[in-house]
């Protein structure tokens, strides 16, 4: 199973479905999920019957596919997760070479760097385990300035703002991108 070192202020669990809490327990904030839904609090039931199957659907303990947990080193408090996970991976042709990034944080802990922070860990070492991934996406509505600009810290351009169909409901979005620099082997 791949792990991801802590960084300077952050620690990294990958979720199972055994963590539905967790998920529920980020979700529960009105602002949190402003960007997703319109503010619309998540039942447990949605994360037991939708949130955790979709997560099992990419999550790969060998690739650093799946949801990272955050916490904090000072306190070991649960701030908020991480995803990474094939782009399309719930349709019938995933990327290969492309993958998206995802982050959902408790309000208490915006503004801080931590999103960042943890993004660039998770994705760093998801990266340099995975030789065959490209491209480093992330996907926002487009009045998210706060996770845009996570995405801007991390080196991605906007690709484009269109229709993200997805089956949970579609949604207008911006992409984000940007190439993964590729190690040349001997």
């Amino acid at each position: 199973m791949l792990k991801i070192a802590a960084s300077n202020r952050l620690s990294f669990t990958l979720l199972s479905e055994q963590d539905a809490g967790l998920l529920f327990e980020v979700d529960q904030d009105q602002e949190v999920m402003r960007y997703l839904n319109g503010g619309k609090l998540t039942t447990m039931q949605s994360i037991v019957d939708i949130f955790i199957p979709r997560m099992m659907q990419y999550r790969s303990p060998a690739q650093g596919y799946g949801i990272w947990q955050v916490q904090r080193l000072e306190d070991n408090a649960y701030i908020g997760w991480v995803l990474i996970r094939p782009m399309g991976f719930n349709t019938a042709t995933p990327s290969r070479d492309d993958v998206e990034l995802g982050w959902r944080f408790k309000r208490p802990y915006w503004g801080q760097g931590y999103a960042s922070e943890a993004a660039r860990a998770v994705a760093d070492t998801v990266l340099a385990n995975n030789s065959n991934v490209r491209f480093l996406s992330a996907i926002a509505v487009p009045d998210n300035a706060g996770s845009i600009g996570v995405m801007r810290k991390l080196g991605m351009q906007f690709v484009k703002r269109y229709l993200h169909r997805d089956a949970l409901g579609d949604v207008d979005a911006v992409l984000y991108r940007m190439e993964v620099p590729q190690v040349e082997t001997k």
